[in-house]
């Protein structure tokens, strides 16, 4: 196989900044360190990324594996956003210590909690191991060859790597396969709750303000880092101690203005840059169309629940959470998709890729790429869609089909190996525990009623009335005694005989012509990225986002998302207020913000016009992932919480428009503000260092 020469896409130096983008933190020097001082950085790229010395990246944190986290002080306190601690406030939570709706803020590290399963990784150092993963592989190997034998030329090279005994390598794959960096980690697992905002306050504005600006949401949590005596990572203990970190981030107190240089360090999810025009069709005619119609049936069931119950409320409120974000980020999408145009310009943009292809004479190597992904999509569409509803319905939206489907599991697993009996049962207890913790039946089987059909036009809900797995006592009564009593129990159980076929027609169907037609078009997309890294090489590249280290650069600016419509980039206290509905599981106010609004209480956090700034906007490029992410000024200090993007620029995880592409980020002074003045907690601000960058 063919090297293709990266270095020249890290050290061509435009003409002009450009915004937009996730690069590699080790990979910054050249073209993007002369972008980021173009926008007004001051930093270098030593600065954000050093092996030998303290640098940023060694207080931004992997937070759980899906939010970004980091580290404001000396003594080991993690900052992320409200939403990413959101389980581990919830599962401290009960009707007598309702956490969720009057907050949490340990006194003392006496007082701060445990939360098990909980961690924060982070990374070391970064190497470029492409040479040595793609050793031997050949364009003539079959796509299952050539994986084996990545794998094996990955796992070798871990095995050499000289590294710490309580450190772990990870080796990860970018632009589609044609170029792999090794990670090197330390993992965190001693993390505790150290405080939170009321939800009131934390998730203001729930889902009518999700995904849409202005926001007035205090998206944050606090929680510390703790490690052994030696400083190193530690499982929890009472001998833990705070964790001294390399670095920590000071915050500034001099807030932003528009056109303010912006950094975003953090963990972006997944992003898909490069899909052909006929991919983003598929995604916006068929597959988030379907998604979209199964969750909203789902919503309407768990939000009138929610409305009437305060039990329910604080069962569901994770759940809830998880289920409606997807669901609007993906209406937005489609719109945002839309109105930039994004597939008439991916179809320009291959236009422009099959004429290069003519005139350098490369028909030949390359132009069967696009005619092959429209033939491919059009065989993949209807299977895609199948295979999605399956999981939306029985991985996603009903957990009565969610411990089915983990029964089925469970059934396989004990088939096949018996002697992985007593292993199986602990797994399957321990996952009807913890759905049982936070269940109501009722809900559930309001919500089978509405997703279902989606999936089967057999929908039979008098199962709920008399299915074992209802109630916790009898579901684990299930799983007694030997494999042959449990085999026989389980396929007599009403809920496990509907769901039973639909589960084994997913694995032995769906699931196999999913593979099938899957394999060619992620083989197809390699082999296109390849062709336009070597075509179109002055091209701005960086790559797919995949849940590693990434920097993405702009500025504060607001936007105009439709005609007569425009944004300013700072939001204030004052639209708390005015959006407040008393009583509302929206809109409420607490009465203590209130009165602090009314007396103008701001102490040190109030912007240059006395008022107190909540959130804000950037043109970084920001996914999921990037949640909790800090928002870095042009000095290397904190000035944001990253928790949103902008309705309209959601589309940007298949493709980033400067005009309405906008991330959403919680002022550092707001935060401030509430520790300090609402919540008393000003042991902890004694904690941080307050820095004022632009006196």
């Amino acid at each position: 196989m063919k090297r293709f020469k990266f270095l020249l896409l890290f050290l061509v130096i435009q003409v002009s900044a450009q915004q937009g983008g996730m690069w590699i933190p080790s990979l910054l020097e050249g073209m993007n360190e002369e972008e980021m001082k173009t926008l007004g950085s001051k930093l270098s790229a030593k600065d954000i990324y050093d092996v030998n010395e303290s640098s940023l990246k060694d207080a931004i944190g992997h937070f759980g594996g899906g939010c970004t986290s980091e580290i404001i002080s000396p003594k080991g306190l993690v900052l992320t956003n409200h939403h990413c601690g959101f389980s581990q406030i919830q599962s401290h939570s009960s009707l007598e210590n309702d956490y969720l709706k009057n907050g949490f803020w340990a006194e003392n590290m006496k007082d701060e909690l445990p939360n098990k399963g909980l961690y924060i990784e982070f990374i070391v150092r970064i190497e470029d191991v492409t040479n040595h993963v793609l050793s031997g592989v050949l364009d003539t190997m079959t796509e299952k060859e050539k994986q084996s034998l990545i794998d094996k030329n990955g796992n070798a090279y871990q095995k050499e790597v000289v590294k710490e005994k309580w450190q772990d390598t990870k080796i990860k794959s970018f632009y589609k396969g044609n170029q792999y960096f090794l990670f090197v980690t330390e993992r965190f697992e001693d993390i505790r709750l150290v405080g939170a905002p009321p939800t009131s306050i934390g998730k203001f504005g729930s889902d009518t303000d999700n995904w849409v600006f202005p926001r007035h949401t205090g998206d944050f949590s606090l929680f510390r880092i703790y490690a052994n005596k030696n400083n190193q990572p530690a499982e929890y203990s009472e001998d833990n101690v705070p964790y001294t970190p390399k670095h920590y981030l000071p915050i500034s107190l001099d807030g932003v203005s528009e056109g303010d240089f912006t950094l975003v360090f953090g963990f972006p999810g997944t992003t898909d840059e490069y899909l052909p025009a006929v991919a983003i069709e598929h995604l916006t005619k068929n597959f988030n169309p379907s998604n979209i119609a199964i969750r909203e049936a789902a919503l309407k069931v768990i939000d009138a629940h929610m409305k009437a119950s305060d039990d329910i409320r604080i069962k569901y409120a994770s759940k809830q959470a998880r289920i409606a974000n997807a669901w609007k980020k993906w209406i937005g999408q489609d719109l945002g998709i839309e109105k930039s145009e994004a597939i008439v310009k991916r179809k320009a943009f291959e236009a422009k890729f099959l004429q290069v292809l003519k005139e350098e004479g490369q028909e030949s190597k390359y132009g069967n790429i696009l005619p092959e992904f429209e033939r491919l999509y059009k065989d993949f569409a209807e299977v895609d869609v199948k295979r999605r509803n399956f999981i939306e319905v029985f991985l996603v939206t009903n957990e009565l089909m969610m411990m089915a489907f983990r029964t089925y599991q469970f059934e396989q697993n004990v088939k096949n190996d018996p002697e992985a009996l007593d292993k199986a049962k602990v797994s399957i207890t321990n996952y009807l525990k913890k759905i049982h913790k936070n269940y109501d039946s009722t809900v559930d089987k309001g919500v089978f009623e509405n997703v279902m059909p989606f999936h089967s036009s057999y929908v039979d809900a008098s199962i709920y009335d008399k299915t074992a797995y209802t109630s916790l006592d009898t579901a684990l009564k299930l799983f007694e005694g030997s494999s042959e009593e449990i085999l026989k129990r389980i396929n007599e159980d009403s809920a496990y005989v509907f769901a039973k076929p639909m589960i084994e027609e997913f694995y032995t169907s769906t699931l196999l012509e999913y593979d099938q037609k899957k394999s060619p078009i992620t083989a197809l997309q390699k082999e296109y990225m390849k062709a336009l890294l070597e075509v179109l090489p002055n091209e701005r590249y960086f790559p797919d986002a995949n849940n590693t280290l990434r920097v993405t650069y702009g500025q504060v600016r607001g936007y105009s998302p439709r005609d007569a419509v425009s944004y300013n980039a700072v939001s204030y206290l004052d639209g708390v207020i005015e959006k407040y509905i008393p009583g509302d599981y929206e809109f409420d106010v607490p009465q203590r913000l209130r009165d602090l609004y009314k007396s103008k209480d701001y102490g040190p956090y109030a912007d240059v016009n006395g008022k107190i700034p909540v959130c804000f906007l950037g043109t970084n490029h920001t996914s999921g992932g990037n949640s909790g992410s800090p928002t870095i000024d042009a000095h290397g200090n904190l000035i944001g919480l990253n928790f949103d993007r902008v309705w309209e620029g959601t589309m940007s995880d298949v493709y980033y428009d400067p005009e309405i592409c906008r991330n959403i980020m919680v002022d550092l002074r707001y935060v401030l503000f509430i520790i300090d003045k609402y919540a008393g907690a000003t042991h902890l601000i004694d904690e941080m260092s307050l820095v004022h960058p632009k006196k």
